[in-house]
């Protein structure tokens, strides 16, 4: 499946409460999207989340259902430092 990462900028702090994770992940399943993590910054105004999906279009839908942004989408490959053992 590929990868991709969404960094997203929010105008306030992003508070994530258990009903938030309920209906993201219930989309992301009817999107065939995958969240595997994210990196918050410090000021909790942006993010950098990993995700598997089948295409760039089904994260935009996502994104769009939960009302989130998604500024910017980038499709990925893993690399790591055994590739250069």
């Amino acid at each position: 499946m590929p990868r991709f990462i969404i960094e997203r900028n929010f105008a306030d702090q992003l508070v994530i409460d258990n009903d938030a994770k309920i209906q993201i992940k219930e989309i992301n399943d009817e999107e065939g999207v995958e969240w595997i993590f994210s990196f918050l910054s410090a000021d909790k105004r942006k993010t950098y989340c990993l995700y598997e999906a089948p295409d760039e279009d089904s994260l935009r839908k996502a994104a769009e259902r939960l009302n989130i942004p998604a500024d910017v989408i980038t499709s990925v490959d893993r690399i790591d430092p055994g590739l250069f053992a």
